[in-house]
């Protein structure tokens, strides 16, 4: 991946000390300041490269909006629900998160909290700190030969369903990314909602919290639960609907809850917490030692990997840099930024490109594999040139897609092995360019038609003609510039000189003013890459 620089660094939460340590250790300046209000943030955060924060910052539009500078925002822990991703991505911005610093601690937290549910293990003990001793009232249940439905199947989840099968609990779950046969290997049988609901004896959730997510248990769902089901909650506040929750409780459909987070935290209304049958924590699930140690040391070298281009782990809103850390990879990139970028030049409509088409030929992986970003390349080249524009790997998507320019990717296996094609419309006239990487350096192969007898090295100062052949048009060409104090260093002319075709000159400056080649050619343009 080509190297994104991060020089300085905010961290507005507590984080272990081993994330400044790493951070300043190569060479990145670190901040802290906690406890920041959102004005306080807006404020502070233009001048920083990358922010870290826990889950008590919330990392909004107006936030990200006023971070000029903000390239990376890294969520020591799990899950990015204080980030407003759409957000960063369209700004582009990467959001990063540390999927396994405290999969440990949350999972153990998960099955403190069934045990505790199944013995009633907090509700006897502050019963003895008040001097009782009152046997009868907190009888419990074994777990042994129990059901456990997992809701998520993903780290979390492995982890508790592998620790509550040593108390003989039978393991069922649903996930609908986690294949069958995966989640089979480590004891959980797979099954719809529909299917997991009636055959649980206890309940814990493990999923993001999303759109789908929110009030996944609800008045309909606890209805086709077994009578007196124990439901654990230590991923989202909002996955259990509350007010669900607390009349299946009063009703005894739901015979209690273990819960770690809420909707709101600290939640105003105690109802819940209040409850006789629930236990609950006040967001403890990555609140350990070693998963604090854990997530600041991730999140800070996962920073540092990113940023010194060897590996991306942890990004949420970035998929399309995974496969750009090979130097085959950084040469195609520049491959696609300079032919979009030459075929923005070559717009004489100056219109806005309504279709872009981006063909990638040849047999090996490394072409096969390439679709994703070299397209999203060639589309920074085309709109990076745009005024108020920002396009990144990152961004670029969704700014074409807002432009209105419909994308369409393929491959193709060929022989011309390693060429990419490139064909945008603009105004209803089509432009077309073909590249390749050789020697290392990107180069043009051929410009709407016109195949260039040796290929352009896309590189340096560019000056893109289209005329009729003519053999006075390169002494013609040489005398404009040079009135212009411009000078000639490469000159690359088509095969076939049928027509009006493209030529290509390399020159020592670009020129102040078109105009003065105007003249001489059907059309003009020229940049620098």
């Amino acid at each position: 991946m080509a190297p994104i620089c991060i020089k300085t660094v905010l961290i507005s939460e507590s984080v272990d000390p081993r994330c400044r340590a790493i951070l300043e250790g190569n060479g990145i300046r670190v901040t802290e300041k906690q406890s920041m209000k959102k004005e306080e943030l807006i404020a502070e955060i233009k001048d920083y490269d990358g922010l870290v924060v826990r889950s008590a910052t919330k990392v909004t539009v107006d936030v990200i909006n006023a971070a000029d500078n903000l390239k990376i925002i890294g969520r020591a822990g799990t899950g990015v629900d204080n980030v407003d991703v759409d957000a960063a991505t369209k700004k582009g911005v990467i959001v990063m998160n540390t999927p396994s610093g405290n999969t440990i601690s949350a999972a153990e937290l998960t099955c403190a909290l069934l045990m505790s549910l199944s013995r009633n293990v907090p509700q006897a003990t502050m019963s003895m700190k008040q001097g009782n001793w009152d046997r009868k009232k907190f009888m419990g249940a074994e777990l042994y030969g129990k059901v456990l439905g997992i809701v998520g199947l993903g780290r979390i989840g492995k982890e508790v369903a592998t620790r509550m099968q040593a108390f003989g609990m039978r393991t069922i779950g649903y996930d609908p990314i986690t294949p069958p046969e995966v989640s089979a290997s480590w004891g959980v049988e797979q099954m719809s909602l529909e299917q997991l609901w009636p055959q649980c004896d206890y309940i814990t959730v493990h999923t993001p919290l999303m759109p789908s997510t929110v009030g996944l248990l609800n008045d309909e769902t606890f209805a086709k639960c077994k009578k007196g089901v124990k439901v654990v909650n230590c991923a989202r506040g909002g996955i259990i609907d509350e007010e669900a929750l607390l009349r299946a409780l009063e009703s005894g459909q739901c015979g209690g809850a273990g819960l770690d987070v809420f909707i709101e935290e600290p939640p105003k209304n105690r109802s819940l917490v209040n409850h006789p049958n629930v236990i609950s924590c006040p967001h403890l699930g990555a609140s350990t030692k070693e998963a604090q140690a854990r997530c600041g040391e991730d999140i800070a070298l996962q920073i540092v990997d990113m940023v010194n281009g060897k590996n991306l782990v942890g990004a949420v809103n970035a998929q399309v840099l995974a496969g750009t850390f090979s130097q085959e990879s950084q040469q195609l990139i520049r491959l696609g930024e300079a032919v979009g970028a030459v075929l923005h030049s070559c717009n004489a409509s100056r219109k806005p490109f309504s279709h872009a088409h981006i063909i990638t030929q040849g047999s090996g992986n490394s072409m096969k594999s390439c679709g994703g970003y070299f397209t999203s390349a060639v589309l920074v080249g085309l709109l990076n040139h745009e005024p108020g524009r920002s396009a990144n790997l990152i961004n670029v998507q969704s700014l074409a897609k807002e432009s209105g320019i419909a994308v369409n990717q393929s491959h193709c296996a060929s022989e011309e092995a390693g060429v990419c094609k490139v064909e945008v419309v603009a105004d209803g006239r089509s432009y077309k360019a073909s590249g390749s990487v050789q020697g290392g350096v990107p180069v043009l192969l051929e410009l709407s038609g016109s195949v260039f007898r040796q290929p352009v090295s896309l590189t340096g100062n560019l000056l893109f003609l289209q005329a009729s052949a003519d053999p006075q048009l390169l002494p013609s060409v040489a005398g404009a510039l040079a009135s212009e104090g411009v000078q000639i260093e490469s000159f690359s002319a088509p095969v076939d000189h049928t027509g009006d075709v493209w030529y290509c000159v390399g020159v020592s400056s670009l020129l102040q003013d078109l105009n003065v080649l105007k003249p001489l050619v059907k059309n003009v343009a020229q940049l620098s890459i």
